[in-house]
């Protein structure tokens, strides 16, 4: 249940939108003091060479079957008891030593291209100086290859947390399995009981992992059966999203009228957008041919694919969470990182930097529309 809203001068915290408050209350998220610590990792570069083949966005536009994705982890310490956790570990170093149902459908054929991948989550941690045995769990958003790292370099006393319908067949004892049993050989393996949660934040099944406000695990369904993201409170007001596969491009979480209203696209990018996003595959009302128009778009570019040959397990599922996950976008008190977000690669610190200050640095602002700028690289909007 929402809290009831109150008055905006009672209330510093808050901001003022069409003549309500707004803020993180709202989504009914209990007040706390409680914080952690985020520090992102761009483990890979990833290509899909023939997006079609194994969908994952549409509309694909001509010229467009070939994208990128970023492949992001996040290291997470708690601040008041400095345990730490890792939220996801994106791709291994030697790709072809996956389970062979993902090697078979993904490398051999060269859909899926890794670049240069000379490392991995433990290289980048080794040279940060943090000892994998400091990390007390690892946290699956899902058991896609892009996620699932190699958890057989962590000690066995690493837990691996997992959302509740996660498959956990493992190769080589089921030969179609797509995942390995040195993953959960010898280690706890937790899954998350959300049907047991008596909270839900923004309309989203919650668990107050630490349990005093810091950090939550959401249910997120759809992607892929167990999909899960995390709501981390980094400053006791502010929060970041991370989002898992919930979507892979921008395009499938924007435009969204609320966010248009709360964060304007800069001036410059919707200018560039007239002629720069296709009005034969995309419009809006005052759009006219061949000039777009952005601000009265009111869905997002790109949904998640419905083709037999799609990786996302229930489109429809998946279409709702990334709905709901659009009231964080929208909010002021929230930024949203999905793990393949590749419009955000060149603009959010790395590790050893923590990510607990963009609300201060305003990097929402700066980053949000970096999607429709043609020249970043998570820009699919016209044909080539």
């Amino acid at each position: 249940m929402l809290l009831p809203r109150v008055p905006c001068l009672l209330v510093s915290f808050t901001f003022f939108i069409g003549g309500t408050c707004a803020s993180y209350l709202d989504f009914g998220i209990p007040t706390s003091s409680a914080t952690v610590k985020v520090r992102a990792f761009n483990v890979a570069n990833i290509t899909f060479v023939n997006q079609p083949s194994v969908s994952l966005i549409g509309p694909v536009l001509p010229g467009r079957g070939t994208i990128l994705f970023s492949d992001y982890a996040f290291l997470i310490e708690h601040t008041k008891s400095g345990k730490r956790l890792m939220f996801d570990l994106g791709t291994r170093i030697d790709p072809m030593n996956y389970a062979p149902s993902v090697v078979n459908k993904l490398f051999t054929q060269g859909i899926v291209q890794i670049k240069s991948p000379t490392k991995d989550i433990f290289a980048f941690l080794a040279e940060g100086g943090i000892a994998l045995d400091s990390i007390r769990t690892v946290i699956w958003s899902h058991s896609h290859f892009d996620h699932v790292g190699d958890m057989s370099k962590f000690p066995n006393a690493t837990e691996l947390v997992i959302g509740p319908e996660t498959e956990t067949a493992t190769y080589p004892q089921v030969a179609s399995a797509s995942l390995l049993a040195s993953d959960f050989a010898g280690r706890t393996v937790t899954k998350v009981d959300f049907a047991a949660a008596n909270l839900s934040l923004g309309s989203l099944k919650a668990v107050d992992y630490f349990g005093d406000g810091s950090f939550y695990l959401l249910d997120t369904p759809g992607h892929l059966p167990g999909h899960l993201t995390a709501l981390a409170r980094v400053t006791p007001t502010s929060f970041l999203h991370l989002g898992g596969d919930s979507f892979h491009n921008a395009g499938e979480l924007r435009p969204r009228p609320e966010l248009l209203k709360n964060f304007p696209c800069p001036a410059h990018l919707l200018h560039e957008a007239k002629a720069a996003i296709s009005t034969d595959y995309f419009w809006s009302p005052k759009s006219r041919e061949g000039v777009f128009d952005l601000h009265s778009r009111a869905q997002q570019f790109l949904v998640g694919s419905d083709l037999p040959t799609s990786l996302i397990a229930s489109p429809i599922t998946a279409g709702i969470s990334v709905d709901k996950i659009a009231g964080f976008d929208a909010d002021a008190d929230f930024f949203v990182i999905a793990a393949h977000d590749v419009s955000l690669r060149d603009s959010i610190p790395y590790f050893p930097a923590t990510l607990n200050n963009w609300k201060a640095l305003n990097l929402k602002e700066k980053v949000v529309w970096n999607f429709v700028d043609k020249k970043n690289p998570a820009f699919l909007f016209s044909p080539t």
